[in-house]
């Protein structure tokens, strides 16, 4: 098996699964400041299957991306083993499983972090999916816990555990676990659970990749300190700051790192729209409002540009307000 996990150096910074975030234009933006692995949006098994021409194209990659994986979302084990057979031939690195997503339309409908209550359904989604592929890695994205179905929140021993899905699946050959320090219950509020992390750490035999509340160079050292994790995924920190990446990588070697200036958020902002024009067309200056509205964040007049920027239409509108 070509499993580029443990070809990587360590501590890898990967870019996280975020939908409606991490498609081809801003993947190609993170790889550029030194993501070691990228995620593609995840992808329906049953869509996948159904041979879903807007699936495909939502997860279609440039080569420069590699490695890249996508993550897969669904109930069916048939379906993970025959859409996982897809990737493979679509030319992914990887393939993962979504068993942290905490979407409401997801968990809902029986998917992402709510399969997490069921460890055992888990392992028979993750073993479709290694006997889909032939030559490439899996691997699953995890949270911290979530309570258990109609539980008292407030009680952990009402909870499923990372450790307890991961005791079921360790039999499995899993490459790597991106584990999420933060429970369905709490997923975007408070300081992440390092203690669990460092627990998976102990007794996975794969990489681990932690996840969750990593905004700063900062952040991703004191993770990887307190977790002993083999590196972090990089996800709500880089929307707007995608040079966190080559940050990052600054400050674990020398101790400091570069700033990025009002000028250089600019410049960076019209490049991601122009790439975003070239992959998607005009709608394509439509998606990028919101990752105009996270580059100004924090500078000069950005509630006054992010008013503004939410509404653009055309490459020039987006190029007449910066250029104000």
């Amino acid at each position: 098996m070509n499993n580029f996990w443990q070809q990587l150096p360590k501590p890898i910074i990967a870019l996280a699964p975020m939908a409606g975030v991490t498609d081809a234009a801003f993947r190609i933006i993170c790889k550029d400041f030194g993501a070691d692995v990228i995620y593609t949006e995840f992808a329906s098994t049953n869509a996948l299957v159904q041979g879903n021409d807007a699936t495909r194209n939502m997860i279609a990659f440039d080569p420069r991306e590699q490695p890249v994986v996508c993550q897969l979302f669904g109930h069916d084990p048939e379906m993970y083993r025959k859409a996982a057979r897809i990737l493979e031939e679509m030319g992914f690195a990887g393939v993962d499983i979504n068993f942290g997503c905490p979407a409401y339309k997801v968990v809902a409908h029986g998917g992402g972090v709510s399969l997490m209550r069921d460890p055992k359904r888990c392992a028979e989604l993750v073993q479709a999916t290694c006997e889909g592929v032939k030559n490439i890695p899996v691997s699953i994205k995890i949270r911290a816990s979530i309570c258990k179905e109609n539980c008292d929140r407030s009680d952990p021993a009402n909870h499923v555990t990372a450790l307890d899905l991961i005791d079921e699946i360790k039999r499995l050959p899993v490459a790597a676990v991106m584990i999420h320090g933060r429970s369905y219950e709490k997923p975007f509020d408070g300081d992440p659970n390092t203690g669990v992390i460092k627990q998976v750490k102990k007794v996975f035999n794969g990489i681990v990749i932690a996840n969750g509340g990593i905004n700063t160079p900062e952040d991703a050292k004191q993770m990887l300190d307190e977790t002993g994790a083999d590196g972090i995924g990089l996800a709500r920190g880089v929307r707007g700051s995608p040079w966190l990446f080559k940050q990052i990588k600054e400050y674990l070697t020398t101790g400091s790192y570069q700033e990025y200036s009002w000028e250089d958020r600019k410049l960076l902002a019209l490049k991601h729209s122009e790439a975003a024009l070239k992959v998607k067309g005009e709608w394509g200056i439509i998606e990028m409002r919101k990752h105009l509205a996270w580059y100004v964040r924090g500078t000069p007049y950005a509630a006054k540009l992010r008013s503004q920027l939410v509404r653009v239409n055309t490459i020039k509108d987006v190029e007449t307000i910066l250029a104000g």
